[in-house]
């Protein structure tokens, strides 16, 4: 009887574990955030849920409810879009992250392109594809296609383009060699070593790649805003930084 009691007491007296906050995140940033997520708990925290996937695939999820505490999105209009409709909690809106858009081939390789107005990407692509994120949702793929229009040379291309639900799927059709070319992120990349960078686009080819983050306004969580404010901070712009992301 007392050694249960002890237990009774010792329970009573222990501190609640708060909730993990569920971090709804752009494909693109599984490494980084992952990482960010792993020192938040090395800090003694709960460490947090995360989902990843396209932006607009979260945004439509927190739309129709999901019970996301905390959104990062991999361009601003979809950040927009969760605003409009009241969705994320007013003053809590940071971009706080920038990425460059990158042409990639798998890693053996031999193809060689400078990316300027009018190269000639449809001749080195010959009978293969051009691995892209949905061009007119993701954000990765609507940059991809901003690109190659300002640089003349989507109407040539795009029958030629296999569409990927998200960057990271892009990024794996080039990688298994299922397609000859790809368009995605700097940081996406690093990740793969079974591809290679061919080229990256110029700055002014496509509206600048800005990753903002939100606390969702429906969160009861108590670590979410925490968190947020932790991925703010120089410890976890720094994380970031690893990845190769710019900071703002």
């Amino acid at each position: 009887m007392k050694v249960l009691l002890t237990i009774l007491l010792a329970l009573l007296g222990a501190p609640l574990m708060a909730k993990p906050p569920l971090i709804f995140a752009a494909a693109s940033l599984q490494e980084s955030m992952n990482a960010a997520a792993d020192a938040w708990a090395a800090r003694g925290h709960e460490r947090p849920v995360i989902s990843f996937a396209g932006s607009s695939t979260l945004a439509r999820q927190i739309a129709a409810g999901a019970p996301a505490d905390v959104f990062v999105s991999a361009d601003e209009e979809w950040m927009d879009d969760v605003a409009k409709k009241g969705l994320i909690r007013p003053g809590t809106r940071n971009s706080f992250l920038t990425n460059r858009l990158v042409l990639i081939a798998p890693a053996d390789s031999t193809q060689r392109l400078r990316i300027a107005r009018n190269f000639p990407l449809l001749r080195a692509l010959g009978d293969g594809k051009l691995a892209m994120a949905d061009t007119e949702a993701v954000p990765a793929g609507k940059y991809g296609k901003a690109a190659l229009t300002a640089l003349g040379v989507w109407s040539g291309i795009a029958p030629h383009v296999a569409r990927a639900d998200n960057v990271r799927a892009a990024l794996l059709l080039v990688d298994r060699g299922a397609a000859l070319l790809g368009i995605v992120y700097a940081t996406d990349a690093r990740a793969a070593p079974g591809v290679r960078v061919v080229g990256v686009f110029p700055a002014h080819s496509h509206p600048p790649i800005t990753y903002p983050i939100a606390l969702v306004a429906a969160s009861q969580n108590r670590e979410a805003e925490g968190f947020r404010r932790f991925l703010l901070s120089s410890a976890g712009r720094a994380i970031f930084t690893r990845y190769g992301f710019g900071t703002r």
